[in-house]
């Protein structure tokens, strides 16, 4: 054989085996990881329901995990290494302890996963490679600037209970409280923090842990500290249901106070057609969840990371203030139209 026939052989080979990884890698199995915290929780179902659904549609392999209870951070940890495992080309993650899993994130991404992060961002946000989630302090002005609105020139006199979910003060805990403060008009001090304020129409805070059973004590605790509360802010719906049966139980349930919460589950904006629920804003986690898993695909295709919103620093999926006493000047959805796209 001649020369320069081995030559053009030689990088032919070459050739063919420079082109193998990437071939590799297209012809890779797409599989995409969800972790939420915890199963039973029908707002982590929803993520469920919509990330298997679009990984259907797309033809991609998925595999669902979750804590074993709510801060259950060992098995997150265990999930995230089994899909490392399993070589995963994606992780859609909603944290129970969003500083404690960063290590074993980073161990992902070593391995070349994408990692978003849905509904609740990791500390720091930059853990993740993206962050899918409601401006949750959007979704707390909404509902305090509906207060403010509702109350007219009461509201200068306002006595606000506060049912927030954990002392750790976790980010969207924080950031649904302050959110709320700035759209009722009180100054929250150093907006990242939650009890810094000195508004005097600030009762107190108490911890409901997200639950009914917390909401029903925190309600009871403050009522104490004063029975004169005419306004609540509350975690999320399951706390503002217990809220209000404390409110019920000391004779509040004439329609003299505000009750006021952030999710938009069926259940929620059922009571918000009951009136137990004055307002809340809805968030849309199915919608995160399908989008994560598009995002995931498009990355194991052709490497692009999900930009966040305009002007934030995550993806922002969207909030509608839902309430049955609409206020000029403040755009919301019914109860009967929120129950058409709860969770969607």
């Amino acid at each position: 054989m001649k020369k320069n026939s081995w030559l053009a052989l030689g990088g032919a080979v070459a050739a063919l085996c420079l082109s193998l990884p990437a071939a590799q890698a297209q012809d890779k199995e797409i599989l995409v990881g969800l972790i939420t915290k915890t199963d039973p929780n029908p707002f982590f179902y929803k993520m469920r329901e919509g990330a298997e659904a679009k990984s259907k549609e797309l033809g991609v392999k998925f595999q669902a995990f979750a804590g074993k209870f709510d801060g259950d951070n060992d098995t997150q940890v265990q999930a995230v290494e089994n899909l490392i495992a399993a070589g995963a080309s994606g992780i859609l993650i909603v944290a129970s302890d969003t500083k404690a899993i960063v290590p074993t994130i980073q161990k992902a991404r070593d391995a070349g996963i994408l990692v978003i992060a849905l509904d609740t961002p990791l500390e720091p946000m930059e853990a993740a490679q993206a962050t899918f989630a409601t401006d949750n302090f959007h979704a707390g002005q909404l509902i305090g600037e509906w207060a403010k609105r509702t109350l007219g020139d009461k509201a200068a006199d306002a006595h606000i209970a506060f049912i927030d979910a954990h002392e750790s003060q976790p980010t969207v805990d924080v950031a649904r409280d302050q959110g709320f403060m700035d759209g009722f008009g009180i100054d929250t001090k150093d907006v990242n923090r939650r009890g810094d304020e000195d508004d005097p129409r600030i009762v107190g805070h108490e911890m409901g842990e997200g639950s009914e059973v917390g909401g029903r004590n925190g309600m009871e605790t403050l009522l104490q500290k004063n029975f004169d509360v005419n306004v609540v802010y509350t975690i999320n719906e399951p706390t503002a249901a217990g809220a209000w049966e404390a409110l019920k139980a000391a004779g509040k349930d004439d329609g003299s106070v505000l009750v006021t919460s952030v999710d938009g589950g069926c259940p929620g904006v059922k009571n918000v057609a009951d009136g137990v629920i004055g307002a809340t804003s809805m968030q849309f986690p199915l919608l995160m969840a399908s989008l994560g898993v598009e995002a995931i695909v498009e990355h194991a295709k052709n490497g692009t990371v999900p930009e966040p919103s305009e002007g934030l620093t995550f993806t922002n999926t969207g909030v509608k203030l839902v309430t049955d006493k609409p206020v000029e000047g403040l755009e919301s959805i019914t109860s009967e139209e929120a129950l058409k796209e709860c969770w969607g």
